[in-house]
């Protein structure tokens, strides 16, 4: 029928080279079957995979404010079971224990001895893990490609980046503020794909942030610290640019995390942050009009408030003016400017610069202030220069900002942020003139007061120590200390505000025992601004007027 005739050899011909085109035909698609198989594995075990357990989702990158990845996803495979399609469960778990040595033998056999379809064995092998037990060949044990978190960076920003838990979902800093901000929904609706996520770009400088933890690793060590803690802020805009708690942890080893040793001190401690605090009593005080920078105030002795005794640590023994109160960190000086102010009038103004309430930012970790439950006469004298009031060190940065950058509180952010952006957030707290006079008193300072070691030349910098003793027992002691400084830059103009922290340093011959922030802090704030100015563009110039000159005389002329 075929040639338009009858002949059966012909026949038999067309037969067999159609049975061998079926045949050829079926060869080929098992072959194309198995090459698919091998590049893009089981996806029926992978759909079996996903609807009975957890798999590890997509995350978008995070990356710095120039674009520096701080944190991404890379493909890793993960072992898994279909306990139904196993034949030998006693050989597979050898087979397994043996390949994988820190597989636990029991929880694997009861695994596999599950009705389950699908039971996860070990998530994140290696790749050479992979090949080892494909070369086994076990019937019902494969392998799912999930994504990993991983960290470029490793400890470098350990603290704001927090990390995430073995289904890559974020459980700490900025991955799980990620995850409560929309990424969890999107992964649930199905969304969150790879190619669908735009990166996270963060307000952080890499470089600034790796010079700040060099120079406070250097310190602690130095000093025989505790702990060290630094931020570096924008004062225009709230951007935390760098922030650092020491000791702090590995990301990519999870298990660091857990240490209570390597808290986030910056957000989710709180501290009296000792002579720092005077700067809210002097801005309060000069922004109220009452007083001035030269009012006069009586140091000649110690001030007694009941069974207490107010003392200076450098007493000067005579009546001394506003500006010399700040100079010379005065405790007699600034309880007496709160005391004329009054309590509500005080506990108004803190509340006003956000150091009564707790700190809402990106970062789910914060702390509740510690503020006296009746607040009398003596906590406004205590308060006054730092004692009896503790907060997280980040809302005060947040409140020194706004009394340096013309009287603006600005909302601080781990995400990139422009001025205008800022603006919208800002609330005016002081006076613009009020602003110009706490620049001169940390201009001041830096020029002959307590912190002239961290006058970096050409930067023209501001500044204010603090040394708040520690609570133990009930009991301030004396040995052991907190200390602080607040760093302004440049103080004419300031653009950013540099906190050094450093706990419980230790004496060293060469501070002739003293273990005061102007030892320790100070000279480390100092060298961080040496390293971090530049990279923050901050252009050096030399030979630049004392500030009685150039703030005060340029706020004369402006007002």
């Amino acid at each position: 029928m075929l040639y338009g005739r009858k002949d059966r050899s012909a026949k038999a011909r067309a037969r067999v080279a159609f049975i061998m085109m079926a045949f050829g035909a079926v060869f080929t698609i098992i072959a194309a079957r198995l090459v698919t198989y091998a590049i893009v594995g089981d996806s029926h075990g992978s759909r079996r995979g996903v609807s009975q357990d957890a798999t590890a989702t997509a995350r978008p990158d995070i990356i710095d404010r120039n674009g520096e990845i701080l944190a991404t996803d890379v493909k890793a495979p993960s072992l898994y079971g279909e306990p139904r399609r196993i034949i030998d469960s006693d050989e597979a778990i050898e087979l397994l224990t043996a390949t994988l040595p820190d597989l636990e033998t029991a929880e694997v056999r009861q695994r596999l001895s599950s009705r389950k379809g699908f039971v996860w064995l070990k998530r994140e092998i290696s790749p050479k893990q992979q090949q080892e037990i494909h070369r086994l060949g076990i019937p019902g044990i494969g392998f799912l490609r999930e994504n990993k978190r991983v960290y470029p960076s490793g400890s470098e920003v350990a603290h704001l980046i927090g990390l995430v838990n073995i289904d890559n979902q974020g459980i700490a800093g900025i991955e799980k503020w990620l995850d409560n901000n929309g990424l969890a929904d999107l992964h649930r609706a199905g969304f969150a794909t790879d190619r669908q996520q735009e990166p996270i770009q963060l307000s952080i400088d890499l470089r600034v942030e790796h010079a700040l933890r060099d120079e406070l690793l250097k310190a602690k060590d130095k000093f025989h610290a505790k702990a060290a803690s630094g931020l570096v802020s924008n004062v225009r805009t709230g951007e935390i640019v760098a922030m650092v708690s020491l000791p702090d942890f590995d990301p990519n080893n999870p298990k660091e995390a857990h240490d209570p040793d390597r808290i986030n001190r910056l957000t989710t401690g709180v501290y009296e942050m000792g002579s720092t605090f005077k700067s809210f009593t002097l801005a309060m005080a000069l922004d109220s009009g009452k007083i001035n920078l030269n009012t006069m105030w009586d140091a000649r002795g110690n001030l007694h408030y009941g069974k207490f005794t107010i003392h200076d640590s450098h007493p000067l023994g005579r009546f001394i003016n506003t500006k010399e109160v700040f100079t010379f960190s005065s405790n007699i000086g600034a309880a007496r400017i709160a005391l004329g102010q009054g309590v509500e009038a005080h506990k108004a103004f803190l509340t006003k610069m956000g150091q009564l309430q707790r700190l809402r930012t990106e970062l789910p970790e914060s702390a509740m202030p510690l503020v006296p439950r009746r607040w009398g006469e003596l906590n406004t004298v205590t308060i006054a220069f730092g004692q009896g009031l503790s907060v997280a060190p980040l809302q005060a940065v947040m409140g020194i900002n706004a009394l340096v950058n013309g009287g603006n509180l600005i909302p601080p952010t781990f995400l990139k942020r422009s001025e205008q952006e800022a603006m919208a957030l800002a609330k005016r707290v002081v006076k613009p003139e009020t602003s110009d006079k706490m620049r001169f008193l940390m201009r001041l300072n830096a020029e002959i007061g307590t912190a002239k070691t961290a006058d970096v030349k050409g930067y023209y910098v501001g500044g204010k120590t603090g040394t708040s003793e520690k609570v133990i027992n009930g009991h301030y002691a004396k040995k052991r200390v907190l200390n602080s400084f607040t760093a302004i830059m440049p103080a004419d103009n300031p653009q950013y505000q540099l906190l050094v922290m450093i706990d419980e340093p230790q004496a060293l011959p060469e501070t002739h025992g003293f273990i005061t922030s102007g030892w320790n802090a100070v000279p480390t704030g100092g060298k961080v601004i040496a390293r971090i100015a530049p990279l923050l563009g901050l252009e050096p110039r030399f030979d630049l007027p004392p500030a009685e000159r150039l703030i005060l005389a340029a706020s004369r002329e402006s007002r």
